[in-house]
Formats: C-alpha cells, sequence, structure tokens
C-alpha cells in the first residue's frame, strides 16, 4: 500500500511464545493483558513513537489509536502467520471510537486493513475488504468479520488505523484471528459469486441488444461519429464526453473534434464505451483525422493514437485488444483512416480511446468516426499468418563461438584483407529498426536469413545512441545493449561481419564521440565488428565535416528534413558545434580499438569527392578506413562523387537500394525507374569491386529488399539484390 501522508508504524512478527485470548487465536496477546518485561507496552506488540498508548480502565487493559495531528497516519502493524492447511478465519474484535473527524476523502477514517502476502513476500488479490467506521461509537462494540484465505498465502498483515483523519481516538481490545470451517463461506461466495455473474451477464445482454437495435442505418456503433448532433445546445457534440484541452470545431458547415496539447509530456484523450451487439466476431474502425504541429515525447509511443481496450461483462479488461493506429507525423490535410481487428470472446464493450499521447505538443483532428461488423475469415487468416510468423522470428539467441568467426580484417591501397592476405569483398544488407524501436523487429531471424539463405557476408546494423545510454529505457540501455551484443554474436558465429552503423544525420557531436568510446571499448578488436562512425553527414564544409566547428543555422531542403527527427530540425535551425568526423576516429583509437572504422561524405554521405581533395581522416593507427557512400536513383554524378576515390580507398555502399514507388520528397523526374537503375548500380558495384550492403532487410523501412516477414523479395529490387549475392554477374552500364 501506498500512504501519501506522513505516518507511525510499528511492526512485529509474532511469537507463539507469547499468551493468547484463545487457545486457537493465531495472534498471542490480543487482549493486550501481558507485559511480562514490565515496560508499560503489551508484549508482542511494536511501539508508535507517536499516535499510540497503552491505555488501563479498571483491571482491562487496551490499545488506543490517537490522531497528533490532521492528515497524519497513525499504523498499528503485525504479521500473522497462517497455518498451512487453514482456508478461512474469523477476526473479532472489541472497539471504540471517539472524537472522530473524518479525513477528505471517503477511505480517510478509523479502519482495519488486512492484506495477505505468499511465502515471498508478494501481495495476493483476494484479500477482505477492511472494516471501517466514520463516526464515534456508544462506547465499546464488539466487532467480527469472516473471510476466504486466498491460496498461497502464507501471511496476514494485520493494520488498525486511523487513515489521515483530522481528528479522533480508536480503542481496541480483545482481538482473536482464529481459524474456521471454510466450507459455509465458500459455498456462500460460490453463490454470490454465481448470482453476480448472472447478473453481469444479464445487463450485458441488455446493453449488446440495445447496441444491436441502435446500430445506423450505415452499420455503425458509434451514435454521433460525424460530430454534427448538438440537441442539448451546449456547444458540445452529443454522446462524446468534454475534455478540457478538446474543442468543437465548425469549417465551412463541417463540425469535428479537435485535441490540442500545449504542455510538454501531457495527455490528452477523450473516452466512449461503445456496447459491442452479441454475435459480432469481427469489427472495422474507419475515421478520419488530421494531424499539425506535432512534436512526439520522448518514448515511441508517444504520439497521436487511438487506443482501444475490450472489455467483460464484468467489466474486467481482456487479455486481447487492437493494436492501436498510431501517427508520429502530421498528415497533408484530412487523411481517411481505417483498422480491423476480431473481437476475443466474451467481449461485450470496447474503450475507445483518442489521445494525444505524452507528445511535446500536437493538434489531433478527428471526424466521420464509424465501428461496424466485418468478416472474420480474412482476419482470422491475418492472425494465423502473424502467429506463424511469430513463431518464425523468435530466434534465440546465440552463445559466442570465435572459432567459426570471420578473420579480423585490415585495409591495404584500395583493398579489404583478411589475416590471410585474402581480398574479402562485403556484401550483404541493412538489418534495420533498432534505430527506431528499442526491442528491434525481427532482428535476429533476418540476420540468419540474410546470411544463410540470400549468402550476405555483411550485415549494416543500424542504432542509436539515446537506445544505447538508455535514455527511452528504464533500464540504462542493458537489454538494448544485449540486443546489439546477440546480433552480432548471430552473424559472426554464421561468420559473417556486422557493420555497427550510428544512425544519425548532418554532423556528429561531442555526444556522438562518447558513444564510440564506449561502443568501441565494448567491441574492441572483435574480429568481426566494423564501426560506422556517423550515418549521413551533410550540410557543412568539408572542413567541418572533418575537423568540426561550429554549423551555423540553415533551413533544411526539402529531402533533408525528410528525414530529421523534430528535435534534429530544432537543433539544427539554432546551430551547433560539430566535433568532426576526426574526432569519432580519435574516440575509437583512444580506447584500443583497430576496428576498421566507416567514414560517410557529404551529401547524406553521397559525395566523396572531398576526401580527393585532401580532406581524408587520419586513422590513427587502426587497421584501415574504408569510405562509405549512399547511392540512390536521384544521385548522379557517379564518377566524380564516388569512383573518383576508388583507386586509391576502398568504398563501401552502406545503403543503396529502389523501388517502384518513388521517393515524394524528390521529383519524380529526377529518379531513375528502379527496372533500369537497379541493374545499373549492381554492375558499377560488380565492376568496381565497391562493397555494399542493400538498404533494407525490413518490410516497412523503404526502398525494400522484402515484401514481407517471408522474406520473399521485392521484384524491382530484392529479387536483383538477391542474384547479385548469390554471385550472378550484371552488365555494365554506362554511369548515371
Amino acid at each position: 500500500m501506498k500512504f501519501f501522508k506522513v505516518f507511525a508504524l510499528a511492526a512485529i512478527v509474532l511469537s507463539s511464545a507469547l499468551p493468547a485470548l484463545a487457545a486457537d487465536s493465531l495472534l498471542p496477546n490480543g487482549t493486550f493483558e501481558a507485559d511480562a518485561d514490565n515496560d508499560t507496552w503489551p508484549d508482542g506488540w511494536g511501539k508508535l513513537k507517536e499516535g499510540a498508548s497503552y491505555e488501563k480502565e479498571g483491571n482491562n487493559h487496551f490499545l488506543r489509536l490517537s490522531s497528533p495531528a490532521p492528515d497524519k497516519m497513525i499504523l498499528l502493524y503485525q504479521q500473522v502467520n497462517i497455518p498451512t492447511d487453514v482456508k478461512a478465519l474469523e477476526i473479532s474484535w472489541k472497539q471504540r471510537v471517539s472524537d472522530l473527524k473524518v479525513g477528505k476523502s471517503a477511505w480517510f477514517d478509523a479502519r482495519i486493513m488486512l492484506d495477505f502476502k505468499d511465502a515471498a513476500g508478494n501481495k495476493l488479490q483476494g484479500g477482505p475488504g477492511a472494516p471501517y467506521e466514520r463516526k464515534n461509537t456508544d462506547g465499546w462494540q464488539a466487532k467480527s468479520i469472516k473471510f476466504l484465505v486466498p491460496d498461497g498465502a502464507k501471511m496476514l498483515e494485520f493494520m488498525p488505523t486511523l487513515f489521515q483523519v483530522q481528528s479522533g481516538l480508536f480503542d481496541l481490545d480483545d482481538i482473536v484471528i482464529k481459524p474456521m470451517d471454510a466450507a459455509p463461506l465458500q459455498e456462500a461466495a460460490d453463490a454470490a459469486a454465481k448470482a453476480r455473474q448472472e447478473k453481469e451477464a444479464k445487463d450485458a445482454a441488455a446493453r449488446q441488444a440495445k447496441a444491436a437495435k441502435n446500430i445506423g442505418a450505415e452499420g455503425s456503433i458509434v451514435s454521433n461519429g460525424n460530430f454534427e448532433s448538438d440537441k442539448k445546445g451546449d456547444g458540445w457534440p452529443d454522446d462524446w464526453g468534454r475534455v478540457k484541452e478538446g474543442s468543437w470545431e465548425n469549417e465551412e458547415g463541417n463540425h469535428f473534434l479537435r485535441l490540442k496539447s500545449a504542455t510538454p509530456g501531457q495527455t490528452i484523450v477523450i473516452y466512449r464505451l461503445f456496447d459491442i451487439p452479441a454475435g459480432w466476431k469481427a469489427a472495422e474502425l474507419s475515421w478520419k483525422q488530421r494531424i499539425s504541429g506535432l512534436k512526439p515525447g520522448a518514448q515511441p509511443w508517444f504520439d497521436a493514437r487511438i487506443m482501444m481496450e475490450f472489455k467483460d461483462a464484468a467489466g474486467n479488461k481482456t487479455a486481447q485488444k487492437p493494436s492501436p493506429p498510431y501517427s508520429r507525423g502530421n498528415s497533408k490535410g484530412w487523411e481517411t483512416k481505417h483498422t480491423q481487428f476480431l473481437i476475443p470472446e466474451g467481449a461485450v464493450q470496447l474503450e475507445f480511446m483518442p489521445s494525444l499521447f505524452q507528445v511535446e505538443r500536437g493538434t489531433f483532428d478527428l471526424d466521420d468516426i464509424s465501428l461496424k461488423q466485418t468478416d472474420t475469415a480474412v482476419l482470422i487468416s491475418a492472425a494465423e499468418k502473424a502467429k506463424i510468423e511469430a513463431a518464425y522470428a523468435n530466434v534465440p539467441p546465440e552463445a559466442p563461438n570465435p572459432a567459426k568467426w570471420p578473420q579480423e580484417l585490415h585495409v591495404v591501397g584500395n583493398k579489404v584483407l583478411n589475416k590471410d592476405g585474402k581480398n574479402v569483398w562485403l556484401q550483404g544488407a541493412n538489418v534495420v529498426s533498432l534505430e527506431f524501436l528499442v526491442n528491434g523487429d525481427h532482428v535476429l531471424r533476418s540476420i540468419l536469413v540474410a546470411i544463410d539463405d540470400w549468402k550476405a557476408n555483411c550485415i549494416r546494423l543500424p542504432i542509436k545512441d539515446d537506445y544505447w545510454f538508455g535514455k527511452e529505457a528504464g533500464d540504462g540501455g542493458k537489454k538494448y545493449r544485449e540486443m546489439v551484443d546477440a546480433a552480432i554474436t548471430m552473424a559472426a558465429n554464421h561468420g559473417a561481419y556486422t557493420i555497427l552503423d550510428l544512425h544519425r544525420f548532418r554532423a556528429p557531436q561531442q555526444r556522438h564521440a562518447d558513444f564510440w568510446k564506449d561502443a568501441a571499448t565494448r567491441y574492441k578488436n572483435h574480429p568481426a565488428v566494423i564501426f560506422d562512425l556517423f550515418n549521413e553527414p551533410h550540410g557543412t564544409s568539408w572542413e567541418v565535416w572533418k575537423n568540426g566547428g561550429f554549423i551555423e543555422d540553415k533551413e533544411a531542403p526539402a529531402d533533408e528534413d525528410n528525414f530529421l527527427t523534430p528535435e534534429e530540425k530544432a537543433l539544427n535551425a539554432k546551430g551547433f558545434h560539430s566535433v568532426g568526423q576526426q574526432a569519432l576516429i580519435n574516440a575509437v583509437r583512444g580506447v584500443g580499438a583497430k576496428n576498421i572504422v566507416l567514414v560517410g561524405g557529404l551529401d547524406w554521405s553521397y559525395d566523396l569527392s572531398g576526401i580527393a581533395q585532401g580532406f581524408a581522416v587520419d586513422d590513427k593507427g587502426g587497421n584501415g578506413i574504408i569510405y562509405s557512400t549512399h547511392i540512390y536513383p536521384w544521385k548522379t554524378d557517379w564518377q566524380n562523387k564516388v569512383l573518383v576515390i576508388a583507386d586509391k580507398y576502398p568504398i563501401l555502399l552502406g545503403e543503396v537500394g529502389a523501388n517502384n514507388k518513388k521517393m515524394e520528397f524528390i521529383p519524380a523526374e529526377g529518379q531513375e525507374d528502379a527496372e533500369t537503375w537497379v541493374p545499373r548500380v549492381l554492375g558499377l558495384i560488380q565492376k568496381y569491386k565497391l562493397h555494399w550492403t542493400g538498404w533494407s532487410f525490413h518490410p516497412g523501412a523503404s526502398p525494400v529488399m522484402i515484401s514481407g516477414w517471408n522474406y520473399a523479395p521485392t521484384p524491382e529490387w530484392g529479387a536483383f539484390a538477391k542474384r547479385a549475392l548469390a554471385g550472378e554477374q550484371f552488365p555494365v552500364l554506362p554511369l548515371r
């Protein structure tokens, strides 16, 4: 129990050596008569610093709790051991309450709190309600309570209390806690439970019948889902509860509901409870939304979302609930959305909660909300498919097996060699998700498929420094780092290298150098780990790119802005100091890590021309540097931006790929079609033996190599990449 005010407390575990009021009582000295040590306090009862006294009237002794000040908690605490075979208890006692003035809340009174605990000290459900008194008694009263002991209970916490009252006296005497026959109580409890369940079922059926009767003309059970009705004339749509941070808006005759957050970290939510008609097995929710000015919060789920929970006839939440539709970015005006979900057995109500969930700021407009019955066949099939995929994705981590790891690499000229001096051509895929999900998504299975089925010998693993240091998790980043460990070990055990990519944009800061000090210490000289120091530098000069400096305010071009988080946009707008790429190398080498490092060029890592112009970084005695470029269908002048250094340094296309759907933030005419671009870029890679990791081995991070978690290759990109990894040669076409 959590107490909100200062309170006095005494605790003692009772000893069976003390005298008892009744032979079968589990509570020794419940009469308070024994004081063998003559300390003017009843044996076996812990003392309180204030608020309790040992009283005597005539020849009778008793304990008194008294409130020394308003709102103070006075609590006497005893632990009573329960024999294994005891299934029910009876507590009897005498009490006298005087001068009582209760507190502000309904439970701020004189009461005896009772809690059960198991052998490990965990609190159990199923304890009795606390006997309480909210007014003065006419002298001494005899009281009793009978109750069942929950399974696994080993201890009863017995806590007479003046619970944050304003004033009062609570006298207690002749307390007996004894076992009793559980059968009558169990019979009564079963009968009460049956009656309660029957009533709940009857009430639920009536509500369901009413819901079925009130289905709208279009099949929806959401009354006033278009927010047009205000029969009361109170300036708020009928059937929708008011919310302080919400407003009922009107644009050219159309009404809608608006949620608006102006206070960072605040949750703005509107609540509806829908009765589900009997016989519904699946439902489709549809709505219109418009999101503007949204800045998500620190956690991945701090955004604009519609939370939903099912309830059974007893009002308890079911284990199954719909996945919440969510948005972390602004919409382009009004958007029509829909989601379908199965209704679990026994669910009779749906809690519906559109919300701005702990965002920094934002506006969430909602209109035309509809909830209709839908066919179950497709959903059941999808659920079965998801279940199979989930089982397939559940790959346990492997213990490190260095005997199977690939050899350590080093750079000589423009070649990457192993310890035997043989050329190693790094080819593979980006296994993404750990840069945007703290728990990752199918990471270990994707690594296995990429290596074993697609024949990759290299995995690029994008990660996020905030997750690494636990800024968005409660364990200080421990589980996240262990997940990265497991990914590296999985790849190494299967003979492949991992490129650890710090997936950040624009220019490195001191916090990124700090990350590399930590990560490089962890993976120092691991033969299968390569460090990709900074994902996509852009928007700086070559001098600042290399050596650091202040980066002035700048409005990000449209394509750059598309990739930045709101925090990064705000940071860019104010300007900041960059430590430069050399500082990242220094951080790695400073902890003794000789691992090969990847260094990306400018223009989102595409442009390597500055390396040829005197801005090459110093390896500081490590195993070498590979320069990284990212090539997509809108990047041109391959010769002068990439190949210009190919005869002197090794180059890795850390990101490369294309899909039929062109990127919206780049003019369509500036993007070559995937069907011609993909063979062209693979021919370039093979002709110059450029190292490469395709983007991406995830069906939700475009351009995608796989169409789903069955790892079927996309025809326009994944199929070609898989053939290239298997050794198929592509023709050399004119450079773009």
